[in-house]
């Protein structure tokens, strides 16, 4: 270009962006970015994200300077209309993911507070408390560690100081003494040995 960038028209900065030249895009943003960033700031209400919709309004026309066609309109109208269709997506997408969050809300309340399963729940852990206390003290721990404390079976032996056949059998023993225990429990109780 024998004239610098800031005599060029739109079209020929265009051209110039189209053959990688950085300066030329400056010089788009100087002449335009303020009215991009305006337009997209009063349609989010947002300055932060009306930034993010500038840089990507930029970004397109550096990656993609064909699209703009200087035979249907100026070079800001070509930018003010990405623009204006970039941040409805967002108020778009913004409002489709809260109406989604809404139902969700809406569907976690409807679902509400079960008081009678709550209550039924309670009597049941009270009832295998009972039935793991009542059990002889070495069953006892070996359930507890493993069961409650989240502990393998060798990790078990160790802690009792026994070996891992006697562990496996105390839990073994204390399951079918607590599947006994809990057999007049109307609930479902499963016990993985």
């Amino acid at each position: 270009m024998s004239r610098s960038l800031a005599d060029s028209s739109d079209a020929a900065l265009v051209v110039a962006i189209g053959r990688w030249r950085d300066d030329a895009l400056a010089e788009v943003y100087r002449r335009h970015g303020g009215a991009v960033f305006a337009l997209a700031r009063r349609l989010l209400g947002d300055p932060g994200r009306a930034e993010e919709i500038v840089q990507e309004i930029f970004l397109r026309l550096w990656n993609q300077p064909e699209r703009f066609d200087p035979e249907r309109g100026t070079l800001r109208s070509f930018l003010l209309a990405q623009t204006h269709g970039r941040s409805v997506d967002v108020i778009r997408s913004d409002r489709a993911r809260s109406a989604r969050e809404q139902r969700q809300v809406q569907g976690t309340a409807e679902a509400g507070y079960d008081l009678e399963r709550e209550v039924w729940d309670m009597a049941i852990a009270e009832k295998v408390r009972e039935a793991v206390m009542d059990l002889p003290e070495m069953e006892r721990r070996a359930i507890e560690l493993a069961y409650f404390g989240g502990r393998t079976y060798r990790e078990v032996a160790a802690e009792l100081d026994a070996p891992e056949g006697t562990v496996k059998s105390r839990i073994r023993n204390g399951l079918k003494r607590m599947r006994l225990a809990l057999a007049d429990t109307s609930a479902s109780v499963t016990w993985s040995e």
